[in-house]
């Protein structure tokens, strides 16, 4: 269950560095093997050393930015929801979707805003891929497993490395080691022959000042929708040594996944006769419906990290990291009725084609900073610079028209992208008394980025910009009393269009702008022995704001659109009551507005022939008025508990336009957890049922929605569709 702190921070009560699954397994049993033999012991300063290593992504309960921090206790109860957007739906404002059940291809937005606006890092470091921005939780699953805690700032939230926050940070921080030596078992199985399995240890911390953690999970289904089959697995290690004013961490983070192709949706219809139907690699032979077998999305991913803190003085701290991150992976697809022309090929009229697009990029991050921690002043200061290089390339596999001759394999489109990030930040926090603080946080971000080569559309991507960004904040806290604060604070965030927004708008001759975000918000929040609440007001005021346009590509990702003028008006509203010593009840609510102005587009009747301009006051795509969520945890007696957990997600579009041919139905969730532990000795068996959507509420997210032409002009829409009620059991085994 994830709860909401106070500011006293408590609640009231490719391969050629693939790693294969029998590798990742072996390395695994290896080290839990050494860890039998451990002894620990802690270190005076290990706290603070683990402390600054974050300390410049983080921010404390009485820093003027609207947060929640989810522990790891927290994490602990929310991992049988597999990917971190669902371990953090129930906190405010949050969306998380799938594709196909809650397995496989998952996100999540935060007030509206999509994946790729939303800044997530690991220790500092930053994990969205540069060039879509984006974090694609399949790739390593299991990773909210691997953390010690997650901070959630909403809003333009403090200065970090990589893609800017245009309206949330996710901060994570892996696994710190235990004081004792531990192993945890974690063995899951639930709808459609899903399986989900961990196994971790750790050996404390030893006289050396030595410690070791590995975790090792993995996870397959059938999916929910057909064709939808999902095998991951991810890999943690980390080597620490803590000196007496020094931490040394070694960390790699390892992921694979192979997934079947689900985002493209399905219409209407099609779903009235099989809720699981899903188009992906289907083709005709011979008048039968058939369906490639390989329709697949795979992706590899490795991430190598080192990180020194040292404690130079009791006032002043240090701190430094590298990354290095590969990735490379592919998707690939039977394409039917294309011509060869699309693929370079020799050729007349059209057959069907088996393509493969993959990519390979590497990034490098380097990032060094330093702490003052006085009396009244806490200043920070620091630089984060990223390289990246990645390569795109396309082959077509198979032809069905073999009377064409064609040598196959052959490649249809190759382009590259060469990225700079260079980020460097001032922040401070000033106490003009025990009640007010001051907060300021300045960032300069120069971005240098270059595409040169052909797109899988055939046209020169011929892009090099240099983007220079100036991101100030500022805000105020005043601690009313023991138990209540307000703050203020304001701040100005700005952020490039992605590799895809490139792309697009190069192949409609289009000009593509970067985006600029200013955010206002004030709250207000108390705690009291048994209850708390918290308020926060936010305006979200954007120029040239990239928002979906409705439609998608053929790879997956939303086609964006900039809006000239936008904003996300919202009051966000937390509680929480311990009713008894066995009863707690948590609930929040956002309420917002979320507009275009001025946006003009064209609309008719179906099978009309004209078209109509409109120029009006819309709503941002896929940006609900009201998100809400809510949990009653019952303790009926020592070592179990019951848990229902309920989500309410407004009506929202799939477009900028308002119009309702393009509405999504607005959709409540139930879902029912409840656990027993068993003391056995020499450790603990615990065992949980989770029970999602227990209404069976049949409700479906947008795919995508674009006007077509056809004879006259049509809306089409296709939609997501989503599981009726679901089970999973889990068994966890900790000693």
């Amino acid at each position: 269950m994830i709860k909401h702190t106070t500011q006293s921070g408590r609640y009231p009560y490719c391969k050629t560095t693939q790693t294969g699954r029998s590798g990742m397994i072996a390395v695994a049993a290896a080290i839990i093997g050494l860890f039998g033999t451990a002894q620990a012991q802690q270190q005076d300063t290990v706290r603070a050393l683990d402390e600054v290593m974050i300390q410049d992504v983080r921010v404390s309960n009485t820093a003027p930015l609207t947060t929640s921090t989810v522990s790891k206790e927290e994490l602990n109860e929310a991992r049988g929801a597999i990917s971190v957007p669902y371990m953090l739906e129930m906190q405010p404002s949050v969306v998380a979707s799938s594709e196909n059940g809650t397995v496989g291809a998952t996100s999540l937005r935060i007030r509206g805003v999509d994946a790729s606006r939303i800044n997530v890092n690991i220790n500092g470091i930053t994990l969205n891929d540069p060039e879509s921005q984006s974090v694609f939780w399949a790739n390593i699953p299991n990773l909210g497993g691997m953390a010690q805690s997650m901070q959630l700032q909403r809003g333009v939230g403090a200065s970090t490395g990589g893609s800017a926050a245009f309206g949330a940070a996710i901060n994570m921080q892996t696994l710190n080691p235990a004081s004792d030596a531990y192993a945890i078992a974690d063995f899951g199985l639930g709808s459609w022959n899903t399986r989900q399995y961990s196994v971790s240890a750790g050996s404390g911390i030893l006289k050396s000042g030595l410690s070791f953690d590995v975790a090792y999970s993995g996870l397959t289904s059938d999916g929910f929708l057909r064709g939808g089959q999902t095998d991951q697995h991810s890999l943690f290690g980390s080597a620490t040594w803590y000196g007496e004013r020094t931490l040394v961490k070694l960390l790699t983070i390892m992921g694979q996944q192979n997934t079947g192709i689900t985002w493209d949706g399905a219409y209407d219809y099609q779903l009235e006769e099989d809720r699981r139907y899903n188009p992906a690699g289907e083709f005709d032979m011979d008048g039968n419906t058939l369906y490639y077998r390989n329709a697949t999305d795979n992706y590899w991913q490795r991430h190598y990290q080192l990180y020194v803190s040292h404690l130079l003085t009791d006032r002043w701290s240090l701190n430094a990291a590298l990354d290095y991150t590969h990735g490379d992976g592919y998707d690939e697809y039977y394409k039917t009725n294309k011509s060869f022309g699309s693929f370079t090929l020799v050729g007349v009229g059209e057959s069907d084609f088996i393509t493969r697009k993959q990519m390979d990029n590497n990034a490098y991050t380097a990032t060094a900073s330093a702490r003052y921690a006085g009396e009244r002043l806490t200043l920070s200061f620091g630089d984060n610079i990223l390289y990246y290089a990645g390569d795109h390339f396309g082959r077509v596999l198979w032809c069905r028209d073999t009377a064409a001759h064609l040598d196959l394999p052959h490649e249809w489109y190759l382009n590259h992208g060469r990225k700079t990030d260079n980020s460097t930040y001032l922040k401070a926090t000033y106490e003009f008394s025990s009640a007010l603080n001051a907060y300021a946080d300045l960032q300069l971000r120069e971005v240098h980025y270059h595409l040169f080569g052909f797109s899988d559309d055939r046209f020169n991507m011929d892009f090099d910009t240099t983007y220079l960004f100036f991101n100030p904040k500022a805000g105020i806290n005043y601690q009313i009393n023991a138990n209540s604060r307000a703050y203020a604070v304001a701040g100005i965030s700005n952020r490039e269009p992605t590799r895809a927004d490139i792309k697009d708008a190069l192949g409609d001759s289009l000009t593509i702008h970067s985006e600029t975000l200013l955010d206002i918000e004030i709250g207000y929040q108390m705690a009291h022995e048994r209850w708390s609440a918290s308020a926060n007001l936010y305006g979200m005021f954007y120029k040239n704001q990239l928002t979906p346009n409705g439609d998608r590509s053929s790879s997956g990702y939303a086609l964006m659109e900039n809006v000239e003028q936008s904003y996300r008006l919202g009051i966000e509203l937390v509680g929480g009551y311990q009713i008894s010593r066995k009863l707690r009840a948590e609930a929040n609510l956002t309420l917002s507005q979320n507009k275009v102005v001025d946006y003009t587009f064209t609309d008719f009747s179906d099978g009309d022939a004209t078209l109509q301009t409109i120029t009006a006051t819309t709503d941002l795509a896929l940006s609900p008025n009201i998100v809400g969520a809510a949990i009653i945890t019952y303790e009926p007696f020592r070592n179990a508990k019951l848990q229902l957990t309920g989500k309410y997600v407004g009506k929202q579009y799939a477009d900028n336009t308002s119009r309702e041919v393009y509405a999504i139905d607005p959709y409540f969730l139930l879902n029912a957890r409840a656990s027993y532990t068993f003391h056995i000795k020499g450790g603990e068996l615990e065992c949980q049922l989770l029970v999602n959507n227990l209404l069976n509420h049949n409700y479906r997210l947008s795919a995508w929605a674009a006007d077509y032409e056809w004879g006259g002009y049509y809306h089409g829409i296709a939609y997501l569709q989503q599981p009726g009620i679901n089970l999973m059991g889990r068994v966890i085994y900790r000693f």
